[in-house]
């Protein structure tokens, strides 16, 4: 039987004590080192007026660089999955950001993609972005969603129970490195034997872009874009 607090949001102190041993790892809260920064810590769902703070947040913590990773090529023209767009905010100010991507593995079997998850530096060391990682992956499982997939630092993620031995067959639209191509089951068994390319399948966030997709008898899944756009 799965714990109560499997899909409950996180906001339930009672139910996540009461389970923290039975929940999955992307449930479990870890006790914060400074819980009053916290309290003036809010995370709720993107808003359209957030693009702009938003992309200021990401290029101070990647750089334009940012724009060159393989993953890209899985969000860029694309609208975040449905519900799936987060943002924390400290005193008014957008100072985190995660997101998930709509995908499909191999042509046949859906997932997302996580990305980029970014804090801003000043507020780094107060768990705000495993906070934002449970936040999102809650919400996912709430949603349905039966997988996650993400580029990142394996040790780091590895908290939340991602791991690279669930993405061995799987390929990106670029070059990767295995140890950071890492994998997690929302639903026990969503990614076993899975293989195959990792295509976006995410709603355009140009309508022009759809519908020349549809013109050139393109599904959206095998939709390519040049590494140039944004």
């Amino acid at each position: 039987m799965l714990c109560a607090a499997f899909f409950t949001p996180l906001t339930n102190p009672v139910l996540q004590e009461a389970c923290v041993d039975q929940a999955p790892l992307w449930l479990r809260l870890t006790p914060c080192a400074a819980g009053r920064s916290m309290k003036m810590i809010h995370i709720r769902d993107e808003r359209v007026g957030d693009h702009q703070t938003r992309e200021c947040l990401l290029d101070r913590v990647f750089g334009e660089s940012r724009f060159e990773k393989t993953c890209e090529r899985l969000r860029e023209g694309r609208l975040p999955a449905e519900g799936l767009a987060f943002v924390v905010e400290k005193d008014g100010q957008l100072v985190g950001t995660v997101r998930l991507w709509s995908a499909m593995i191999g042509g046949q079997r859906d997932t997302l993609v996580l990305g980029p998850l970014a804090v801003d530096a000043s507020l780094h060391g107060l768990g705000i972005g495993s906070r934002l990682m449970r936040r999102a992956l809650n919400r996912a499982a709430t949603l349905g969603h039966h997988s996650v997939l993400l580029v990142g630092d394996a040790d780091y993620y590895a908290r939340f129970g991602f791991s690279s031995g669930l993405t061995q067959g799987l390929t990106l639209p670029g070059p990767v490195e295995r140890a950071r191509f890492l994998g997690l089951e929302l639903v026990a068994g969503a990614l076993a034997d899975a293989q195959g390319l990792v295509e976006a399948t995410g709603r355009f966030s140009d309508p022009m872009a759809s519908l020349s997709a549809v013109a050139s008898g393109k599904s959206s899944a095998g939709l390519s874009f040049p590494v140039s756009f944004r």
